[in-house]
């Protein structure tokens, strides 16, 4: 991914609660040396983030403590890592406070909230960026999306938001598939990281579907596949899914089926070792493409691109053998 003659647009995937476990700085790292040109997480990693933005201290604990009793002490616990609710409260105001600040109205994609988001963080503590992943996202131009924004306290805030105060700011995921799309299309060779799997893994993959499958643009696949995973093949879900089954669906390229790479560890051991490769190799900084100020232009490439290959024709104009299967 990283030799320079490949010009290949990485994307990050992140699942499970990787922020609260310290390693948002391996984010940050990759994000500042362009190793990472986009990010998919989930909206509770971005959400805990701010957390070390506004200067809250999470502690380490045990996964065995008695939950009953740290409810009655009002502390959070995520598996061993442990916080007062007041961060949780604080970190609500905060979004919201942001929100009326804005003053933003109108549909737009995660990626541009999360942006301005950041911008607001840097405007508050500039110094933020060097602990905050949303924070320097901002300060790299990396867009970041989150595959569904109303599960996590973000998105409840957003809620709040609307229902109290009459906003119009409307979260739309419809730009964000756009979004993707047009930056996977744009990209020379295309290469994923996926850390966990979830949603975020399936929000980047289907990217290469819906361009052959809705727009009728053959991409041909992802180039590069590695993920860390627990999770095993054989229960079925998709963050065990294997790269030759995406194969099937087009989401990775039939002919570097044999060098795709699954790792089955834990990802706060296996990314911060992975990102020290990364960082250490002869290629280990890159350009920043700054794509989270470039995305008008390469939606609109995407929207010329679609009418050029008939993506518009009408889905009774389809072949009779594949309407009988559908």
């Amino acid at each position: 991914m990283l030799a320079p003659e490949n010009d290949t647009t990485i994307g990050l995937t992140v699942a499970g609660a990787l922020t609260p476990a310290g390693l948002g700085g391996c984010v940050i790292e990759l994000m500042d040396r362009g190793l990472v040109d986009f990010l998919i997480s989930t909206g509770a990693n971005l959400y805990h983030d701010l957390h070390y933005a506004l200067n809250f201290s999470l502690h380490r604990g045990s996964p065995f403590l008695d939950d009953v009793e740290l409810y009655e002490q009002g502390i959070i616990r995520i598996y061993d890592v442990l916080f007062p609710a007041t961060v949780l409260l604080e970190t609500d105001k905060y979004i919201r406070d942001f929100l009326v600040r804005a003053r933003l109205e109108g549909p737009m994609s995660t990626a541009d909230f999360h942006y301005r988001l950041g911008q607001d963080l840097l405007s508050r503590n500039p110094a933020c960026a060097e602990y905050s992943v949303v924070a320097r996202a901002a300060a790299a131009g990396v867009p970041i999306y989150t595959s569904s924004p109303g599960d996590s306290s973000i998105g409840m805030n957003i809620a709040y938001h609307e229902l109290m105060n009459g906003g119009t700011l409307m979260i739309d995921p419809n730009q964000d598939v756009n979004e993707v799309c047009a930056i996977i299309l744009a990209g020379k060779q295309n290469g994923c990281v996926i850390l966990g799997g979830g949603s975020p893994k399936n929000f980047y993959l289907q990217g290469q579907p819906t361009l052959w499958e809705v727009y009728g643009i053959p991409k041909g696949g992802n180039d590069y596949f590695i993920q860390i995973t627990t999770d095993q093949v054989v229960w079925g879900g998709l963050s065990g899914a294997t790269p030759a089954e995406a194969v099937s669906w087009g989401k990775v390229n039939p002919g570097v089926l044999p060098d795709t790479v699954v790792a089955y560890c834990d990802s706060t051991i296996a990314f911060p070792l992975f990102c020290e490769y990364a960082v250490g190799s002869a290629n280990g900084r890159r350009t920043r493409r700054e794509l989270v100020h470039k995305r008008e232009a390469l939606v609109a490439d995407l929207l010329r691109q679609a009418k050029a290959a008939g993506a518009e024709k009408p889905i009774g104009d389809q072949p009779a053998e594949l309407d009988r299967h559908r």
